[in-house]
């Protein structure tokens, strides 16, 4: 696969995220929302931070299962129990995002939501990857 980060000096400058990418390859995996959840099917973490870690631990074990690795993510939205938390936490989750996935960062976008499927989630992660 071949990708491309795309970010216009007329935009601002992006912060933890491409503008857009564009990406070529020869399959699209979409990801399932991932939440903190561990293989009892229970919500871990009792902080944003904690489970947005395995959250995105779950959407990229997802993702190398399907033969994908982080640089072939080409777009990630997360939902948010609370934006305000979210933004003020914005560089501990930059750096777990960094750790676990790299610096190539996909195209995403953060929507705050008034609750998720499993009520003590705070976080979750979906997205899709173009893989070679």
């Amino acid at each position: 696969m071949t990708t491309e980060r795309v970010n216009p000096p007329e935009l601002s400058p992006p912060t933890g995220f491409s503008h857009a990418v564009v990406a070529a390859g020869s399959r699209v995996v979409f990801l399932a929302g991932q939440t903190a959840l561990d293989t009892d099917g229970k919500v871990t973490g009792a902080t944003l931070v904690e489970q947005f870690e395995k959250a995105l631990g779950n959407l990229l074990t997802a993702l190398r299962a399907a033969g994908g690795t982080p640089a072939d993510l080409a777009r990630v939205t997360v939902y948010a129990t609370d934006v305000a938390a979210y933004r003020e936490h914005a560089r501990e989750l930059g750096r777990i995002w960094r750790e676990s996935a790299g610096r190539d960062y996909p195209a995403m976008a953060v929507v705050g939501v008034v609750r998720l499927w499993d009520e003590r989630a705070l976080v979750e992660l979906d997205g899709f990857a173009v893989l070679p």
